[in-house]
Formats: C-alpha cells, structure tokens, sequence
C-alpha cells in the first residue's frame, strides 16, 4: 500500500525474508513471505544428514526435549564401553517461556577439571592442553554480511547507501494509473487527444516519486537509530522499507513510523502551494492538484491505526509504552488492523455506492460496482494478511533471545589429524560427545569432522580411515562465539552458510560444534510456541 515502512520483524513480511531477514523485513507492504528458517543457505533439518554422532532432538539441548532424550546416547558404529557420563543438563529457573533450556552455563562435570569453562574432552595428546589463555581470542561474532544485491526488480539507485528497486508490478499499477487518469483528463482538457497519456503516465512515475520520499523519510529515520535497512522496493500497492531491526524503543517505533505519513502531507501542502500561481484548467495545474490529492490520500490512509500500516505501529509504540510491552502493543494493533480490514471490505463499496466519497450515484455502473467491491478485497485482504503476519513475526522475535549458541552446542572432542575414524568414534562415545574436532598438536582446532562424511564410512574400514579425511577446514566464518545469540546468532549463521560450526569461548577454547540443523528446530519450536 502506498508509502508506509517499518521494521522488518513486526512488519508484514515482504517477499524477500529471510529470517529473521527476523528481521525486521518490513514496510506496510502487504505482499510479504512466511518467516523463512533461520539459516539462510545452510541445509535444512529435512536435508542435514543425523544418523553419524547427532541424535535427533536431544542435540538442540530444549527444554521439550531434555527430560526425555539421553544425550549420552552412543554414536553409532562406536563400540559400546558401558555407561557413558551424561552431559550437564542443569536448568537455570526464573525464565518464563524458554523453549531451550538454559545448561550450558556450568561446566559439565564429566569433563577436564583443569579446563572448567571447556565444552570439549581433554586432548589426546601426550602433552599437556593448551592454556586457554594462550588461545586466540574470539570476537562475539562477526557482524552480518549483508548480500550486495538484495534484488527485488529493477536497481534504481542506492540514495543513502540503500539501495532502491521497482518491482514488475509497479509497470502493472503504472499502466493501470495511466489508462485511469487518462480517461480523466478525457474530461478536464479534451484537447489534448491521445498526447493525454503521456502527461497521465508522467503523473503516475510523479506519484511513485512521492511514494519514495515517503519510504525514504523511513529509511533515514531507520539509519538515524542505527538500524540497518536492506532495501526499498517500489511495488502494485506502494513501497516498503525493508529494516531489519526492531526500534530498541516505543519513543524511537513511533518516529519511525510517523515520519513517512508526515513527509506525505509536507509533500501534499507543496503541491498545494505551487498550484497557488497555476491557471487550474492547464496541464501543470490538473497535474499538481492530482499529486495533491494523491499525497493526502497516501498520508491519511497510512495514519489509520491498525497493522501493517504507519498508524497501527504508532498505536503499537503507544500501548507498548503504556503496557511496558512490545507484544501487547503489537497484539492490540494487529486485531485493529483485522477491524479495519473488515471495515474496508464492507464500507469501501458503501460508501462509494452512497456518494460519499463525491461520487454522482447516478453515472455509477454495475462494472464501476465490481471494480469497487474487488478493490476494497484487495485492500481488506492486504490488510488483514499483513496484521497477522505482523503477530507472527513479534512472537517470533519474542522468543529469538532463546536461541543461544551455548544451549544448543553439540559436547565435542578434540582429535588429532591421523586418528582413525573407529577410535575418535569411540572417544566421542564413551564421553557422550556428539561431535569430533580436528586439532594439530598444541590443541589449536583446524577443522570439524563432518556427520555426513562419517556416515557414508561403512563400520568395518574406520579403523583405516583418518578423520583428517572427512573434515572440513574451518574458516573465520566458521568459528561462533558461545555467548551469541538471537539475531546475532542467526546473522552471523547467514554470514557464513555451513552445516557445523566451531563454537569457542571468549578466550579462543574450544566449547563444542554447533549444528546448523540444531538451530533450525529450535527456530521452528520458537515459532510454534504459544506466547
């Protein structure tokens, strides 16, 4: 719908998403995807392979799971050396709604006693393990890569580093709003002949200029409060504003939201002053009496108080600062929205059919009447759709803090380079460990043994196969610090598509492996929750 923009995560979520692209993929757009899994590019929890060391759901460490599933269950194709230590599994309390039970704050008791924050078995090697303190150290993750090209339709620009598109279906609206207000013209100044479209098609690419004022007043306000905006996109029904991050405050939601509407009656009191010295029946005044209207009715519409549009988010920032709640606020605004898109659907034709809206009830025809009627659908639907995606996306981001890398990380122990397959499985076996690193001899980590590699190993020839030769080397990207999580984790995940990740302390030791599968049933648990 014309001109509104918002975070991605509350926002109707467009059809670019990416996770939480949670977001916040945002705008008033009402077109927007489903929240896609987390962890763009990685394989899926349908393709990662599980039958090597994970053990389906007891890996992710949830709270669903963790009183029912054994994490010390064997590796498979290990031979069996009795009870294996369990993990640690101690619950931290007092966190209301945590799908992934907090466990991995304490050491575990079966490991190294001179390693205490360690997620890993002693190395194997004859000397002594490497202090930790002689470790690189970790950064908390490293900032998000964002892709060059978001895409979207056609590149247009990237005004403020942001890069605009417009999408195919603007050329649809643009013929559509040609054809219209060329028959308008028809009337108004009959002279001009076929030469009325080319001036009705310059007001059209006029009016979408507007529009993206509106969605740049957005993304100014976005990049004021240091949230990032992938892209603006020009569409059927206006623009959006991609952000991709929540405003921290109700204060800072509401600007955000306020200053595209405000920008479009700026706009709309500009083309009311230049029409002053304008003869009205010529084309510049036809014109900007037009662009007039147009950028009133875009303001006013996005001022109306329900989601996905400006007004809704600024009732959401006024009942999350009453209520101390951003779900509150949002709830309350998506079930306006789902009122007035009941509104729009039944009044829109009423009020048409009335001449309530200036209308002569006496030129209206039964096609006028259908048009009307399935354009207050479209716009019932729009509306309707982007509220409840818009309640979808903030139980999600209320519950993404609960995906922590330290929760869901895979215990692991650390190999060297030529130890063979059926002896690193049997270590990782009698220590409960689900994941098998590859160290050199100072105990510096060089690459992850793959579960899909050790699968494909049949039992009887382990003993000749090195892990070495079904590692993959790590690189910068593949190294996750424990203490990430939430957007962070997923972004960071985004950055650098793999199947497993090394996840390290902050002094550079060894935690454990992350899985990327792991990450995604948790993600979908999130999303599953009740709030």
């Amino acid at each position: 719908m014309p001109g509104s923009a918002t975070p991605s995560g509350d926002s109707a979520p467009q059809e670019a998403a990416s996770a939480p692209e949670t977001g916040t993929q945002s705008g008033d757009s009402a077109t927007n995807a489903d929240p896609s899994p987390p962890v763009s590019g990685t394989p899926s929890a349908g393709s990662a392979p599980h039958d090597g060391l994970s053990v389906p759901v007891s890996g992710t460490q949830s709270a669903d799971s963790a009183a029912n599933d054994d994490p010390s269950t064997p590796v498979p194709g290990a031979p069996s050396t009795g009870p294996t230590p369990r993990p640690d599994t101690n619950t931290a309390t007092g966190a209301p709604d945590v799908g992934i039970t907090p466990h991995a704050d304490q050491p575990p008791t079966d490991l190294a006693p001179d390693r205490p924050h360690a997620h890993t078995e002693p190395h194997a090697h004859a000397g002594a393990p490497t202090a930790p303190d002689a470790r690189p150290a970790m950064p908390k993750g490293r900032p998000p890569q964002r892709p060059k090209e978001p895409g979207g339709g056609l590149l247009m620009g990237r005004p403020f580093g942001v890069p605009v598109y417009v999408a195919p279906s603007w050329f649809l609206v643009a013929a559509l709003i040609t054809w219209v207000f060329g028959g308008q013209l028809d009337r108004v100044l009959p002279e001009l002949g076929a030469a009325r479209y080319l001036v009705a098609l310059f007001f059209a690419v006029a009016f979408y200029g507007s529009v993206l004022v509106h969605e740049l007043a957005h993304t100014v306000a976005a990049l004021r409060f240091k949230l990032p905006v992938r892209r603006i996109q020009l569409q059927f029904f206006g623009g959006v504003s991609e952000i991709e991050k929540e405003a921290e405050t109700p204060g800072r939601e509401f600007v955000l939201a306020f200053v595209g509407p405000l920008l479009s009656l700026i706009l709309s009191g500009i083309f009311y002053l230049a029409m002053q010295p304008v003869e009205p029946g010529t084309v510049p005044g036809v014109l900007l009496a037009g662009l007039m209207v147009s950028n009133l009715i875009v303001a006013a519409f996005n001022l109306l108080p329900g989601l996905p549009l400006d007004g809704g988010r600024m009732l959401r920032a006024v009942v999350w600062k009453i209520t101390g709640r951003p779900m509150s606020g949002t709830i309350a605004a998506a079930w306006v929205g789902r009122a007035l898109a009941v509104s729009v659907l039944i009044g829109l034709p009423l009020l048409t059919q009335t001449g309530a809206l200036g209308t002569n009830t006496e030129d209206i025809s039964g096609m006028d009447t259908v048009t009307d009627a399935l354009l207050a659908a479209i716009l019932a639907a729009i509306i309707w759709t982007g509220a409840g995606n818009s309640l979808r996306m903030a139980r999600l981001r209320e519950h993404l803090p609960d995906l922590r890398a330290r929760n869901l990380t895979r215990r692991a122990v650390p190999v060297e380079t030529n130890t063979p397959l059926s002896e690193a499985l049997r270590r990782a076996n009698a220590a409960g460990a689900r994941a098998l690193v590859v160290v050199d001899a100072d105990g510096q980590p060089l690459s992850l043994v793959r579960e899909a590699a050790i699968v494909g190993v049949p039992e009887h020839r382990r003993p000749w196969v090195s892990v070495s030769g079904l590692a993959q080397d790590l690189t910068e990207g593949m190294r996750v610090s424990a203490e990430l999580a939430g957007e962070d984790l997923l972004d960071t995940l985004r950055a650098t598509p793999a199947t497993e990740y090394l996840v390290v302390e902050e002094t550079g030791e060894i935690y454990g492996v992350l899985s990327a599968a792991d990450v995604e049933r948790a993600f979908v648990k999130a999303m599953a929750r009740p709030n």
